[in-house]
C-alpha cells in the first residue's frame, strides 16, 4: 500500500491511486482552496524496484508516476471562491478580507515522504524543511538528499499545476485584486533568510494566483497553451544555465540554433535556408534589430557617427501594425515622427498605393525612406498586408522591405494557409514568435535576415575577453558579438525539441486545428442573435473581431448613446469573467469602433465544446446589461 502524506485538519485522504480535493485555511481569515496533492501508489514504486532501481529510485518514480485525478466533487468552475457576484457598472474594488497577513501559503503543510516501506525508512524521512535553508542545499558539504527532496517537491507543485492547468473544473484565474494580494500575504524581502519549508510554500502561493495560460479556456493573449516537450526543454535550459555568447560555453545550444534558424529561413523561401538570424526577447526586439539593421545597411556610418551623420529618415508601416515599429524608432533615436503610419482597407490590411504616395511625398520634402514594415497576422485584426504589391514597392524604391510575421509566421507551417504569406520570401528580414501560434513556451522569438554577415557588421564590437581570435575551433559559431545583449538567454532549444518532438507535421496540425476552431467560432456567432462582427467575411487567422448586444441595446437606435452604452458592455464582461475565473478573453477599441471582443486561439487544448462554453458565457454574464 502506497505511504500516504499527512493531511491538516479538515481536509480529506488520498487512497488508492486518487486525488480527492481538499479545502485548507490560508491564512488571512479566509478559507482558501489549495492545489491538490498528487497521490503516489505504491505499484509505481514497486516497478521502479523490478527494473533494478537503486534505493531511493522507487519514490522518484512513485511521485512521476501520479495517480489519476478526480475532480473535486460538487464544485464546478463558476462555483469557486468568493467574490464571484457579477460586477456591475461603477463597482469599486471589493473590500480585503480582514484578518493577519500571512507569508505566501503559510498555513500549508510540508509532505512527507513519498516511499512505499511501512514503515517509512527512506532518507526522506529524516528531512525537516522547518529548520533547513537554501545553504543547506547543494554546493554544501553532503547536501545530496536534501537537494535532491527538495527539488522532487517543487517537482510535485509544478506538476500539480501542470495537470489542475488542464482541468476545465478548475479557475482559468482566481482573481484578487491587488491591494487584498498585498494585504493577505506578506511579499516583502527580508534580511534574514527563511527556511525552506516556506519557500517551498511561497512557490505554491505564487502558482495558486498565478494565470493558468494553458487552460483551455484561456483566450486572452496570442501565446498561450502549455507544451509538455517544451515546458521540459525550459526545465533543461534552466539547469544548464548559460550564455549563448561563444560555442564554447554553449556549443550544442548555438549549433542547435544555428540548424534552427537555417530550417525556418527554408521555410520562409530563401534558397538553402541562406542568411543570417537570432533569437531575441520578444518580437518587439526582432523588430527593432530589422530596423537597426536596415539603417546600417543604407548608412553604415551611423554605427561610429550617430544619426548627426545622415539625413532624415523615415520608416513605413500601416495603422494596424504593433506599436513595437515606433517604439524602436523611438530607442534608436530615429523618433517616431519618423514613422509614418500607411492606411489600411476595411479587413486591417496595408493599402499599396497610399504606401507608394506616402513615400513620394516623404522623398519630396527631402527625406530618406529606409525601411517598410509589413504585418503578416495583425495583433487586432489578425490581417495579412499584401506582401507581393509591397515587396514591388520596396523594390522600385530600394527600400529595405521587413515582415512582422511575429504573430502570423507560424502559418508558414501550414500546408493550407501558408499562402496568406506569399511574398515574404522577398522580404530582406522576417520576425517569427514561435511562442505564438506555435506553442512554444514564452519567450521564443527570431529575427531572420536574408544577407549573410549584416548582423555582424552592425553590431559587432571585438570583446577580446570574449571573442579572442586564435581559439582553436571555428569562430563563426561565436554568435554573441552579432547581438544587442552580451548575456543571452538559451531560447532555442525549447522550439528544437518540440520540432523533434512533433515534426513539422505536428505542428501543422496544431495551427490547422486552431484556425478550424476561430471559423467554427465565426460561423455561429455571425448571423446569432445579440452578435455583431467588427468586420465582414471569415477572419483570416484565429482573430475573431465581435460585439455582444445585450438585450437591452438590440432595439435602440445606433446613435451616440447606444455606442456610449456598448463601450461599456465588453469591459463589464470580461471584469465578470475574471471574478468568476471561468474564462478570459481580450477587448479593446480600434479607431472610432467602441470596445469589442478580440478572440484569439493559439492553444491546442481548446475544442468545440471550449468556444461553445464561452458564447455561453458572454451571454450569462452581458444579458442583464
Amino acid at each position: 500500500m502506497a505511504c500516504v502524506r499527512p493531511q491538516p485538519a479538515g481536509t480529506s485522504s488520498v487512497q488508492g491511486g486518487s486525488l480527492v480535493a481538499f479545502k485548507n485555511n490560508w491564512g488571512g481569515g479566509g478559507v482558501r482552496e489549495r492545489a491538490p496533492c498528487f497521490s503516489l501508489p505504491a505499484a509505481a514504486a514497486v516497478r521502479a524496484g523490478q527494473r533494478g532501481a537503486a534505493p531511493g529510485s522507487a519514490r522518484l518514480a512513485a511521485s512521476r508516476a501520479a495517480g489519476t485525478l478526480r475532480r473535486e466533487e460538487g464544485r464546478g468552475a463558476g462555483s469557486e471562491g468568493p467574490g464571484a457576484a457579477p460586477l456591475l457598472y461603477g463597482d469599486a474594488e471589493r473590500p480585503a478580507e480582514t484578518g493577519a497577513r500571512a507569508a505566501p501559503g503559510a498555513a500549508e503543510q510540508r509532505p512527507a515522504c513519498a516511499c512505499s516501506q511501512k514503515p517509512c525508512g527512506c532518507q526522506k524521512a529524516d528531512v525537516n524543511y522547518a529548520f533547513l535553508h537554501s545553504t543547506d542545499l547543494l554546493p554544501a558539504c553532503n547536501g545530496e538528499i536534501t537537494t535532491m527532496s527538495f527539488l522532487q517537491d517543487v517537482v510535485d507543485i509544478l506538476l500539480q499545476y501542470v495537470v489542475r492547468s488542464f482541468d476545465r473544473s478548475t479557475k482559468v484565474i482566481d482573481f484578487h485584486y491587488p491591494n487584498e494580494l498585498l494585504q493577505e500575504y506578506n511579499w516583502e524581502l527580508a534580511d534574514q533568510p527563511q527556511t525552506l519549508e516556506e519557500i517551498l510554500l511561497n512557490c505554491r502561493t505564487t502558482l495558486k494566483y498565478a494565470i493558468k495560460t494553458g487552460h483551455p479556456r484561456y483566450f486572452n493573449q496570442l501565446s498561450t497553451g502549455l507544451d509538455m516537450v517544451g515546458l521540459a526543454a525550459d526545465w533543461l535550459t534552466s539547469a544548464a544555465n548559460t550564455n549563448m555568447f561563444t560555442y564554447e560555453i554553449a556549443p550544442v545550444f548555438v549549433l542547435l540554433e544555428y540548424v534552427t534558424l537555417r530550417k525556418m529561413r527554408e521555410m520562409v523561401g530563401w534558397p538553402g535556408g541562406c542568411g543570417d538570424g537570432i533569437f531575441s526577447p520578444g518580437g518587439a526586439i526582432s523588430n527593432m534589430y530589422a530596423m537597426l539593421i536596415a539603417r546600417f545597411k543604407m548608412f553604415p556610418e551611423v554605427k561610429e557617427k550617430g544619426m548627426a551623420a545622415i539625413p532624415r529618415l523615415v520608416a513605413f508601416t500601416s495603422e494596424h501594425s504593433h506599436f513595437s515599429v515606433k517604439k524602436g524608432a523611438a530607442a534608436l533615436g530615429i523618433g517616431t515622427d519618423s514613422v509614418i503610419l500607411i492606411r489600411c482597407d476595411e479587413r486591417g490590411k496595408m493599402i499599396p498605393s497610399d504606401l507608394e504616395r506616402r513615400i513620394l511625398e516623404a522623398k519630396q520634402k527631402g527625406f530618406v525612406p529606409f525601411l517598410v514594415s509589413a504585418t503578416a497576422g495583425t495583433t487586432v485584426y489578425g490581417a495579412f498586408d499584401p506582401l507581393i504589391a509591397i515587396a514591388d514597392i520596396c523594390k522600385k524604391y530600394k527600400i529595405w522591405m521587413h515582415v512582422d510575421g511575429a504573430w502570423g509566421g507560424g502559418l508558414l507551417m501550414s500546408r493550407k494557409h501558408k499562402w496568406k504569406l506569399n511574398g515574404v520570401e522577398r522580404a530582406n528580414s522576417v520576425t517569427w514568435n514561435p511562442h505564438k501560434m506555435m506553442g512554444v513556451p514564452l519567450q521564443c522569438s527570431a529575427l531572420l535576415v536574408r544577407e549573410e554577415g549584416l548582423m555582424q557588421s552592425c553590431n559587432q564590437m571585438h570583446a577580446s575577453y570574449l571573442f579572442q581570435q586564435d581559439k582553436h575551433y571555428d569562430l563563426s559559431y561565436d554568435t554573441g558579438d552579432k547581438a544587442l545583449q552580451c548575456g543571452r538567454h538559451v531560447d532555442v532549444f525549447k522550439l528544437w525539441l518540440m520540432w523533434r518532438a512533433k515534426g513539422t507535421t505536428g505542428f501543422e496540425a496544431q495551427i490547422d486545428k486552431c484556425l478550424e476552431l476561430a471559423e467554427y467560432l465565426y460561423n455561429k456567432i455571425k448571423n446569432r442573435d445579440g452578435y455583431e462582427m467588427v468586420f465582414d467575411g471569415k477572419p483570416q487567422h484565429t482573430n475573431v473581431c465581435f460585439w455582444y448586444i445585450p438585450p437591452s441595446l438590440r432595439s435602440m437606435e445606433d446613435n451616440e448613446e447606444r455606442m456610449s452604452r456598448l463601450m461599456k458592455v465588453a469591459p463589464v464582461i470580461k471584469a465578470r469573467m475574471m471574478e468568476y475565473g471561468t474564462t478570459m478573453v481580450s477587448y479593446q477599441p480600434l479607431g472610432d469602433k467602441v470596445n469589442f471582443f478580440r478572440m484569439v486561439i493559439s492553444n491546442p487544448a481548446a475544442t468545440h465544446q471550449d468556444i461553445d462554453f464561452l458564447i455561453d458565457e458572454i451571454e450569462r454574464l452581458g444579458q442583464d446589461l
